[in-house]
């Protein structure tokens, strides 16, 4: 049976080292859903233009999204920068898998959401593709080096799982400013379609949190943060963490439509 009502996972990466395959098919299997939606950047074609790497566990994500599909869960795949090649299919069915660039999603509870990837709202991105492409490249190489950090830190018997990417993030003024316009820009877009709220990815930053009354809601990723967007079978939104370093995940708090402050972060 069906352990909650739908699944959103975004930034996957599937087809680079950096890739957690492995910890998203734990995840995957802990998690059984009526539907599944992914939400951009799944498959990394920027990275994979330049070298790839399918490992099996990989193989074994895509092989379990298409066993959920053709078992009749709902899968539908919204292609983000790093796969934007998929955009050219939007509105087919692959292996029975939608394509769409963006879906209304109701949950249980009657609230509307827009799914979108996010590039659209990253002025980098949409501007200066060779500065968006730097950027990657250097992500890269923090996510590279956090291997080396958590081996060593399992090494002294440091607890728990601790980001390099993610501290350069909060530590970089200027990363925080783009990351706060970012989710600004999603907030808007989701009111002027009338809409409860966004849900996204792109950013490499989850979290669940009130803008100006209506909800924004990222997704995280699959290569630093491990993190996806669960949504129960009372419409109830959770951002859980899978645990690095540990083999069950770390739930967050899961805030109701009413609250106001930032519910999760990682």
């Amino acid at each position: 049976m069906p352990k909650v009502r739908s699944l959103f996972l975004s930034d996957i990466h599937l087809g680079t080292r950096a890739c957690q395959a492995d910890r998203l098919l734990d995840f995957l299997r802990e998690y059984p859903a009526e539907q599944t939606f992914l939400i951009g950047d799944i498959v990394d074609f920027w990275a994979m233009s330049r070298s790839i790497c399918w490992t099996q566990a990989q193989n074994t994500v895509v092989q379990k999204l298409l066993r959920r599909a053709r078992a009749g869960e709902r899968v539908v795949f919204i292609p983000g920068n790093h796969d934007e090649a998929l955009r050219d299919y939007c509105g087919i069915v692959f292996g029975d898998i939608e394509v769409a660039d963006e879906l209304v999603h109701e949950t249980a509870d009657g609230r509307r959401y827009l799914l979108i990837h996010g590039d659209q709202f990253d002025q980098v991105t949409r501007h200066h593709r060779w500065v968006a492409v730097l950027g990657d490249k250097a992500y890269d190489l923090l996510v590279r080096l956090n291997h080396w950090l958590s081996w060593i830190r399992r090494k002294l018997g440091r607890p728990g799982y601790w980001s390099l990417a993610g501290y350069a993030k909060r530590r970089v003024k200027t990363a925080l400013n783009f990351i706060f316009d970012f989710e600004e820009s999603a907030v808007h877009h989701a009111r002027e379609r009338g809409l409860d709220g966004v849900i996204c990815g792109h950013i490499h930053w989850a979290t669940i949190r009130k803008i100006d009354g209506l909800d924004y809601i990222n997704c995280g990723d699959w290569v630093d943060s491990c993190t996806a967007i669960v949504e129960h079978f009372d419409g109830r939104l959770e951002l859980v963490e899978w645990g690095v370093s540990s083999a069950r995940p770390l739930a967050l708090a899961a805030p109701r439509r009413e609250a106001e402050e930032d519910m999760a972060e990682a």
